[in-house]
């Protein structure tokens, strides 16, 4: 049994590492950090509460430490935990800058210690059904692959401030860091990239919308998000020489893990059919559609995974240099906004 500690009880504890680490055969979670309150402990009887990231590293007994806290102390408290020879998984983004995920890595490989990036929404029902897609070649030939985040929220915050700081990154390094790894996750790296990321809300300090363009031979990829639409367009829009696949909303498993504390639905992670995608391919000249039943999304697969890559079983789920491809890519993309130019991808530099 891992014994794993999870570092910030907020909304990223509370809602994702909590209950996913309770779901998990072979994981316990046995011990929360939380500076002053006890909520974690009073949702999970038995936990141990720490006060102090010294306290924590103090426990010999955790196989695994997790980060949950703002993405602004990512990178100090990553440093920190690597530094003491412990196991690592951290939220996305995993730091804000690309060279602070380099120097993270590069300790990681000194002390021969796990360090993986939190990259759930791999296993987002709607993106496992999209990699079937093109891997049965369902539209053919792919020309266009379309990937958004678009929501409804023109008022300011009364909870999670921390994604208004501008040093965040904003809403570039928040959903982009989803839709840019499972962009690499499906295609590799891209050629280059140009990209719009600006503030389109009368009172924000940091990026809440973005549209990037990646250029890979034959085809393009378009990823955006934005705080200002209503309603949202769709998820994800694949054109294809054989057809088109449209999706609207988003994976249900975020709203349904707010709401428990461990995951017990023998249905989890399925989506109403009024939520599934449509299929239009052509036939001898006319047009025929039909829904695509989502493959059922399942977050606890990411722990899953990470348990037996640390029982030496199987390979991380995520790894740190996939972070770092995923950080540099955004990096280009603010680049390339900044500059109104498209920015040539240079690779080269790739942490080993």
């Amino acid at each position: 049994m891992l014994q794993v500690g999870l570092i910030g009880f907020g909304m990223v504890g509370r809602v994702f590492h909590g209950p996913l680490l309770s779901s998990v055969d072979g994981i316990r979670l046995a011990a929360v950090l939380e500076r002053s309150s006890n909520q974690a402990a009073e949702r999970y009887p038995g936990i141990k509460t720490y006060r102090s990231l010294d306290e924590m590293l103090a426990d010999a007994s955790l196989d695994l430490i997790v980060i949950g806290t703002p993405s602004t102390t990512h990178f100090e408290i990553a440093r920190a935990i690597l530094n003491a020879g412990r196991n690592l998984v951290v939220d996305k983004p995993m730091a804000i800058h690309s060279a602070q995920i380099a120097e993270l890595i590069a300790i990681a490989r000194q002390k021969k210690v796990l360090l993986a990036p939190f990259q759930n929404r791999r296993w987002d029902g709607d993106f496992l059904t999209v990699q079937k897609l093109l891997r049965e070649g369902a539209l053919g030939r792919l020309v266009s692959f379309e990937s958004r985040f678009d929501r409804w929220r023109p008022d300011p915050p009364t909870n999670r401030l921390w994604k208004e700081d501008p040093n965040s990154g904003g809403v570039l390094l928040d959903l982009g860091t989803h839709t840019a790894d499972q962009a690499l996750v499906l295609f590799g790296k891209p050629e280059a990239v140009s990209a719009h990321v600006v503030c389109e809300r009368d009172w924000v300090r940091v990026n809440d919308s973005f549209e990037m363009r990646l250029r890979y031979p034959n085809f393009s990829v378009t990823l955006g998000a934005s705080c200002l639409c209503l309603p949202a367009g769709p998820r994800y829009h694949l054109r294809g020489t054989k057809g088109n696949y449209w999706k609207h909303g988003v994976d249900p498993q975020e709203a349904a893990l707010n709401k428990v504390t461990r995951i017990d639905d023998p249905a989890w992670g399925r989506e109403p059919q009024k939520d599934w995608g449509q299929l239009y391919v052509d036939a001898n000249g006319a047009t025929v559609s039909h829904p695509v039943e989502p493959i059922p999304g399942d977050y606890r697969q990411y722990y899953a995974v990470l348990r037996d890559a640390l029982l030496g079983k199987a390979a991380p789920p995520a790894t740190a240099v996939e972070a770092w491809r995923t950080a540099r890519l955004l990096e280009w993309a603010q680049e390339s906004s900044d500059q109104r130019r498209e920015i040539v991808c240079d690779w080269s530099t790739e942490p080993e």
